[in-house]
């Protein structure tokens, strides 16, 4: 069986958004902010694209607006993947600041 890694690379990547902004304008806030709003959006997004598929006749003007949040086309795997950049930048950002 093969693992999915996606929840573990959006985490390295949402980390090193907020490290690198971190170090550079010393703001690890906006880095996690700008990081974690990004996968956030992207998971929304196959969301909304998951209902169209299943419930809309593969038209996106049959979604409605709350499309992307019918948590019928949300799953574990969709959830983690915004979950993990989360986590992340939270446990950096309270490292850094006990530092």
């Amino acid at each position: 069986m093969k693992m999915d890694i996606t929840p573990l690379t959006h985490a390295a990547i949402a980390s090193a958004v907020q490290a690198i902004t971190g170090y550079f304008t010393g703001d690890w806030t906006t880095g996690a902010a700008l990081a974690c709003i990004w996968f956030i959006a992207r998971e929304h997004t196959q969301a909304e694209y998951r209902w169209i598929e299943r419930f809309g006749k593969g038209l996106r003007a049959n979604m409605p607006q709350w499309g992307g949040f019918d948590y019928r086309v949300w799953n574990a795997a969709s959830a983690l993947d915004f979950i993990a950049p989360i986590m992340a930048c939270a446990g950096i950002y309270y490292i850094q600041g006990t530092i």
